[in-house]
């Protein structure tokens, strides 16, 4: 009796069948209780372990609770659990193509892009003509390029806004032995995602991107005008495409087929006192709000002209390293319109911080940075 009442009201009263179960956790879940509804899940799979049905809700149930971005060990553990559970799906259901498609994306919110794009190419063997798919891996493409060739221009000494090619050939050189392979899949998957939806403009975007970017590592003035040309054309068919829904109110940026933007991560801890044998750890987090104060130098963004173009506004959201000098060391992507990323990523890398003191000594710092772009 004293379990009983310790029980959420939904789980006080203990049905014996399966499907029962599962109607209490679609309950929970309809309320957003996720605690409740992965035990009620748990229990419609244990009493019938060969239906995949409550199988899929228990997967579901756990990957709900998954924040994309948020490096805790509890939200690594939940990612964890969705991807045993999806997994468990398929042992029942080999060919179950929400399963397939919800592994895609725990792996690529988590970053894990080779992993992501070896499910996506699974799911396509079931559903051909998911264009989501495609546009998926064509977005992995340029995730795995990017930070490299913006360090890249970087070392060149060339700011956002300077033309192209990179002036270093040795530079070029490295990027297209290395990346060459990965924009052309990129690229053709985003062509694939426009064969199967014309109307597909965050995957015009991302081809303007690609391409636009690609022109860097042309060795030609010829070469290199060509490519520009091909992604202002793309450009074009976004502005077009955008401008169409809007007169026929079907709505903009990609529609149904987009990807969600993954939400911001929660606010992090207050940074520890210290560890159990009195050292200082190397790094801490703080929270986007209380860092933001410790700017010293914050070069703002360069609206990107083609968003400008576009329409196009909004916040990025980054997850950033803090060095102990105060430099920004590394930065994360947790969403944002591509075409504000790039600037976004150019803008924060420039700027420096207070060094933060812990127990007296220089220590890194987590923190979160929302980079807002908004038209006059």
């Amino acid at each position: 009796m004293v379990v009983l009442l310790a029980l959420s009201p939904l789980l006080a009263q203990m049905p014996d069948s399966a499907r029962e179960w599962l109607n209490r956790g679609v309950q929970a879940f309809k309320n957003a209780q996720y605690n409740d509804a992965v035990t009620a899940f748990q229990k419609a799979v244990d009493l019938a372990p060969s239906d995949p049905t409550p199988r899929l809700y228990l997967a579901t149930a756990y990957m709900q609770q998954y924040i994309p971005g948020a490096d805790s060990p509890e939200n690594r553990a939940m990612a964890q659990q969705a991807e045993a559970e999806f997994r468990n799906l398929l042992s029942l259901d080999a060919t179950n193509r929400v399963a397939m498609a919800s592994l895609a994306s725990l792996n690529l919110n988590q970053r894990k892009w080779d992993d992501a794009r070896e499910w996506y190419q699974k799911l396509l063997v079931q559903d051909p003509r998911n264009s989501e798919a495609y546009y998926s891996m064509g977005f992995i493409a340029w995730s795995k390029w990017y930070p490299d060739y913006s360090k890249a221009r970087a070392q060149a000494g060339m700011k956002p806004s300077d033309p192209g090619p990179i002036a270093d050939p040795s530079l070029r050189a490295s990027l297209r032995g290395q990346y060459w392979g990965v924009l052309d899949e990129g690229l053709w998957n985003l062509h694939q995602a426009l064969a199967i939806n014309p109307q597909y403009d965050d995957a015009m975007a991302y081809l303007n991107l690609l391409v636009r970017e690609r022109a860097d590592l042309r060795d030609t003035k010829e070469e290199y005008t060509r490519d520009i040309a091909e992604a202002d054309q793309w450009m074009h068919k976004v502005l077009e495409t955008k401008r169409m829904k809007a007169m026929t109110q079907q709505g903009g940026g990609g529609g149904g087929n987009r990807i969600a933007a993954p939400p911001p991560p929660p606010p992090p801890p207050p940074p520890p006192s210290g560890n159990a044998g009195g050292e200082t750890p190397q790094r801490i987090r703080i929270g986007g709000p209380v860092q933001q104060a410790k700017l010293i130098s914050q070069s703002p963004p360069v609206y990107p002209p083609l968003a400008r173009e576009a329409n196009v506004q909004g916040t990025v959201q980054l997850q950033v390293i803090i060095a102990k000098d105060g430099t920004v060391a590394h930065i994360e992507v947790v969403s944002g319109h591509p075409l504000l990323v790039p600037a976004a990523l150019e803008a924060v890398r420039q700027w420096r911080y207070q060094t933060t003191l812990l127990n007296g000594d220089p220590v890194e710092v987590a923190t979160t940075v929302s980079v807002n772009f908004t038209l006059p």
